[in-house]
């Protein structure tokens, strides 16, 4: 029975907390007290575990958001691969949209309750009415917490996704043009407010601050991927985060995942880079 729920209990926790070692973490802790509890007490098995899981993060959410105020650089979740089901089920724009890196990051800015019902709403489509029981709060405070909420991030759909088939021709298109050092073509394809995020926890080399402006991040950019280390990158597009990202590697060791944002031209608005060798250990379990 826990198998089986597991690998939603780890797409909720993931959602909550933008981290995959503690998503882990909290799913383990769920499980021990799954073996521990009384089965007659536990009617609906899969609303116990989600209501445990649920919990467990908010607990958790309090201290995370003390150590990221500390943290070196911009903070970006965790990269997972979602296409054999690590995170559950990814059969629905909302299913995606909510584990996407730019809706995790404006998540950030929600308190834990109303992360906990957007998610719960908007992820896993689960009534105010259940979501009430699961926070042990009425349904009117849900609404309000889900508006709130809506408010900062708005809904998934309002956000422009581009197909797999535009992801991966862009994200080609812009590896391309960086490994070449071409600035025209860099130039033709990001937007004039362009905004490049670089997440190295302090760990690796990255920008501490965000890159704004088209002339910065191509400067940016440029600088980076002509450089003799970065003459070995390798770059793999594979659905990360449910999203075309490029995996990059130098001498088949993982060193980053890169996505990005578009605007409805095709135009890239927002690169985002994780470097940090901590954050790249679930995908690094993932990718062998």
């Amino acid at each position: 029975m826990f198998a089986a729920e597991r690998p939603r209990l780890l797409g909720l926790a993931y959602r909550l907390l933008g981290s995959a070692a503690e998503a882990e973490d909290a799913v383990q802790d769920a499980f021990l007290r799954w073996n521990a509890a009384d089965s007659s007490a536990v009617r609906v098995p899969a609303a116990w575990l989600t209501k445990v899981v649920t919990n467990l993060c908010l607990n958790r959410l309090a201290s995370a958001r003390a150590t990221r105020e500390s943290y070196i650089g911009p903070w970006l979740p965790e990269p997972v691969l979602t296409d054999e089901g690590a995170l559950g089920p990814m059969e629905t724009a909302e299913q995606r949209d909510s584990v996407s890196v730019g809706v995790l990051v404006m998540l950030e800015r929600l308190t834990p309750p109303e992360r906990a019902v957007f998610v719960l709403r908007e992820a896993f489509g689960h009534t105010h009415r259940e979501i009430a029981d699961l926070l042990d709060v009425d349904e009117e405070h849900s609404r309000q917490l889900l508006r709130r909420a809506r408010e900062h991030v708005g809904t998934p759909r309002r956000r422009f996704t581009p197909d797999t088939a535009q992801q991966r021709r862009i994200l080609e298109r812009f590896f391309a043009a960086a490994v070449e050092g071409d600035v025209a073509a860099l130039e033709r394809l990001l937007a004039e407010d362009a905004v490049a995020w670089t997440d190295g926890g302090g760990r690796v080399r990255a920008a501490v601050h965000p890159i704004a402006g088209r002339g910065k991040v191509v400067r940016f950019v440029a600088g980076v991927t002509t450089t003799p280390q970065a003459a070995g990158i390798e770059a793999e597009i594979r659905p990360v985060n449910g999203e075309a990202a490029a995996v990059l590697r130098i001498g088949g060791e993982l060193i980053g995942v890169l996505w990005l944002e578009t605007v409805p031209d095709e135009r890239v608005s927002g690169v985002r880079v994780v470097l940090s060798p901590e954050k790249l250990a679930f995908l690094r379990g993932q990718t062998g």
